[in-house]
């Protein structure tokens, strides 16, 4: 990977804190919003932990925020080169993101490679502040994605499951609970191509 842990972890807790103070949001409202402890996420601003997907997802629900968000680079140019594209690893997991596509550069179009090791799980909570739009397209191996039915009058649906193999796409509008499993026993790779957000 090319990004050092350390430094990734305070650039995170920078975006984080300096999102949570345009919104002007205290520590304990930001706990509230999110069920993320106000020392937790005091922790994550400092840079002193590495904090897991699903946490780090939780607090960008509450802030209005993408993954892709705190990942990406601040270089408003149209070529990112494979060795500076910013590289995380969820420490819960073991997955490892890597954001592709260019940021700053005034495209909604976001695309992240992610490498998901036999049998690792992440579950996102539901997401309130948010809808994101994306894909997933399987390009190694297989995946299994769950999706939590729609809230409001369409809650009463049961939860629908996706076995995705190689060359698979999935369409997902995401604003409610999902989840990623790899049942296999090799390393899957896909790549998520987020084409909108919108707050919810």
């Amino acid at each position: 990977m090319n990004d050092e842990p350390d430094g990734l972890s305070h650039l995170i807790g920078q975006r984080i804190a300096a999102r949570r103070g345009a919104l002007a949001l205290s520590l304990e409202e930001i706990a509230l919003r999110t069920g993320v402890s106000r020392a937790m996420v005091s922790r994550i601003e400092r840079g002193e932990v590495h904090a897991s997907a699903v946490l780090l997802d939780k607090l960008c629900a509450g802030l209005g925020l993408s993954l892709s968000a705190l990942f990406a680079r601040d270089v408003a140019a149209p070529l990112l080169r494979r060795a500076d594209q910013p590289v995380w690893q969820d420490p819960a997991s073991g997955y490892i993101r890597r954001e592709v596509a260019p940021a700053g550069t005034g495209s909604r179009v976001k695309i992240v490679e992610v490498e998901f090791p036999p049998g690792a799980e992440v579950t996102y909570a539901p997401s309130h502040g948010r809808v994101i739009d994306q894909h997933i397209w399987v390009l190694k191996g297989s995946i299994e994605v769950t999706l939590s039915p729609a809230s409001g009058a369409a809650a009463s649906r049961a939860a629908v499951s996706y076995l995705l193999r190689k060359g698979d796409c999935l369409q997902m509008r995401v604003a409610d609970g999902n989840s990623f499993r790899n049942t296999g026993d090799k390393t899957a790779r896909y790549a998520v191509i987020v084409t909108q957000e919108t707050a919810a």
